[in-house]
């Protein structure tokens, strides 16, 4: 994940990671507690800003994660279209967001691209996406060794949010840290939000 962050104002929804079919549909990996969210928010941009897009969720992604979800994008009519978008992050402004409620102070998706570190400042990883399987939120950590790791989000394991210093400090017992299944699609908690609130 690059170190660069998008300001302030606008938030990460999720990640285009490949095309379905031949019809243009693409495969989104939401970063939102519903994945169907990502079309809820109205058009969303590329990381610059400079591209923008209306969005249609056409359902599940089959044989995936349940975060990824297949998405419908206006002018996008095949294939070629649909893979030329893999990789791109899409981004909502943050004021087109539900207000967040009085004890929460950020979004789930502001949590990507966080610097992941121990008490001591030594480097964990960066926070590459935020699951939820049915048994609470798990942060998916990408190692410094590029290993794929999940963490619970809960306040014993992420003591600390630092959304201004790009950061969050973690305690992860050995026990609970666990790579990420071939069926969570390898692709890449307290807080209870939409979508995703912290």
């Amino acid at each position: 994940m690059a170190e660069d962050r998008a300001p302030s104002d606008r938030v990460c929804l999720g990640v285009m990671v490949g095309a379905h079919g031949v019809r243009g549909l693409v495969k989104v990996k939401a970063f939102t507690e519903d994945p169907a969210d990502v079309a809820a928010y109205g058009p969303v941009s590329d990381k610059s800003g400079r591209r923008q897009w209306r969005l249609q969720v056409a359902g599940p992604a089959p044989g995936k994660a349940d975060s990824v979800v297949l998405v419908r994008i206006e002018g996008v009519k095949d294939r070629d279209a649909a893979q030329a978008l893999h990789g791109t992050e899409i981004y909502v402004a943050r004021a087109a967001l539900p207000a967040l409620e009085e004890e929460e102070t950020f979004y789930h998706a502001d949590l990507i691209g966080l610097r992941v570190e121990d008490r001591e400042g030594r480097p964990l990883g960066r926070v590459t996406a935020v699951e939820n399987h049915g048994a609470g939120d798990l942060l998916e950590i990408e190692a410094p060794d590029g290993k794929p790791l999940l963490l619970a989000f809960t306040k014993a394991v992420v003591p600390l949010v630092d959304l201004a210093g790009g950061r969050l400090v973690a305690e992860p017992p050995a026990e609970i840290v666990v790579q990420p299944s071939k069926e969570a699609g390898g692709e890449a908690g307290e807080p209870e939000e939409e979508p995703g609130k912290g």
